[in-house]
């Protein structure tokens, strides 16, 4: 199982990347958390916790396509260092504001400031795509490690930030991945050998990529994911503290990341025949199944182990909708492709959080399981809609490769192809 990522990882430059990519984004799975903690625990309000933290996720889903368009056609260290400077402001003066006390206001200010930035784990798959281009199954093989990493710094990240906040100080949550974004952004950006090469304005132009055909639907399907990992986070917080474990709560989210963790890396050492678009719809029936199943659940030890199983969809469901990205967008666009996703799965995180703390002030931790419950069958129905256009680009992307036919638009429909590919079909992920 291990030799397809070694494989990959001998490239040269990829494993320092690599590495230096999981220390930049481990703020991703901290600062949501450690913000609710803080705020939380100083200012005595869940709503207020998941608003500021919503704050600086939205200014993140606003500022970060832009930034990867330039990425693209500047290149990555041109632009993220000013971004990276930014951010690491705004976070600095957060954890003053907290430390302090300051007015509610001041706390939203510094939540935008601090949301001013790129997303590294967009660019380390951009990099994954430049090394490894024209090698598909080596390219599946290295988005399944990024996302089995993804969920590393999902079952570190809160549980440090659980224990930092209420062992160290209730802002210590937020000053740890404020370290590990500048210190693990500056190692990935000095590395310019791995560095795509940036793309010229003509060919990274052509408007928005909400025009191209089924990233509009794909961006609606991740948006509905991050409101279930959103309200998750925060629902898992106060059922702990409900059964006077608060402390646990990181915990659990660590054991949910683990789920996915596992499945990740069995996912990604396996070549598989099935068109992503299909895998991409089972993975987020699944998911939707899953969570589910949290409301019924009455004691930590139950949530962790649905959590536990849940887990194994969501890995293998955010590989597939990467690689989907793939067969959207022009190649020169690429980071902005990953960049759209990924900000639409943390605008979802941000919605499901402000909304679950407001339904858990009012009714507690099984209102905020409720939302997750909602969110689940909304990314359930925006993905059954969105299969017969994401099957539709999938067939021109391989018209475009030159393996089949390109069909007409308005005559596909899902029961013209068989699941198994063509005999010349190239094994994609």
């Amino acid at each position: 199982m291990l030799a397809p990522y070694r494989d990959v990882l001998s490239r040269p430059g990829a494993l320092a990347f690599s590495a230096a990519g999981v220390v930049a984004r481990l703020p991703i799975s901290m600062v949501g958390i450690g913000i609710v903690l803080a705020v939380s625990g100083i200012y005595d309000s869940y709503a207020l916790a998941g608003q500021v933290s919503a704050v600086l996720v939205v200014t993140s889903a606003l500022t970060a396509p832009l930034i990867a368009r330039l990425v693209d056609r500047h290149g990555q260290a041109r632009v993220m260092l000013p971004a990276l400077a930014i951010c690491a402001t705004g976070l600095t003066a957060l954890v003053i504001a907290l430390m302090t006390r300051a007015p509610e206001p001041v706390l939203f200010l510094t939540a935008v400031v601090g949301g001013v930035s790129g997303q590294f784990g967009s660019l380390v798959r951009a990099r994954w795509s430049a090394v490894l281009k024209g090698e598909p199954a080596a390219l599946h093989t290295a988005y399944s490690l990024e996302s089995a990493l993804d969920e590393v710094v999902f079952i570190v990240g809160p549980a440090a930030a659980t224990v930092l906040a209420t062992s160290v100080a209730p802002s210590a949550g937020i000053v740890v991945p404020l370290v590990a974004t500048v210190l693990g952004g500056l190692w990935f950006l000095s590395q310019r050998r791995t560095e795509p090469a940036p793309s010229p304005r003509q060919a990274t132009g052509g408007g928005s990529l909400l025009r191209a055909p089924g990233m509009l639907v794909l961006i609606v399907v991740f948006l509905a994911m991050g409101t279930i990992f959103g309200a998750t986070d925060v629902s898992t917080v106060a059922f702990a503290e409900e059964s006077g474990q608060k402390s646990a709560a990181g915990f659990i989210l660590a054991v949910f990341a683990a789920g996915s963790l596992v499945s990740g890396l069995l996912y990604g050492a396996r070549h598989w025949v099935r068109p992503l678009w299909v895998r991409f719809g089972i993975g987020m029936v699944a998911l939707a199944v899953g969570v589910s199943l949290f409301v019924l659940v009455h004691s930590l030890a139950a949530l962790a182990a649905v959590m536990f199983v849940t887990g194994f969809a969501i890995a293998p469901t955010l590989i597939n909708g990467n690689g989907l990205v793939q067969e959207l967008v022009p190649a020169a666009r690429l980071t902005e492709g990953l960049t759209w996703v990924g900000t639409s799965l943390g605008v979802g995180v941000s919605i499901g959080s402000s909304i679950a703390g407001v339904r858990i002030d009012a009714e507690g931790s099984h209102g905020g399981f409720l939302v997750v419950v909602l969110a689940g069958a909304a990314a359930l129905v925006a993905t059954l809609a969105s299969l017969r256009t994401l099957r539709a680009r999938h067939l021109v992307h391989l018209a475009a490769e030159g393996d089949v036919p390109a069909p007409a638009q308005d005559q596909v429909h899902p029961d013209d192809v068989s699941d198994e590919p063509a005999e010349d079909e190239p094994r994609t992920p």
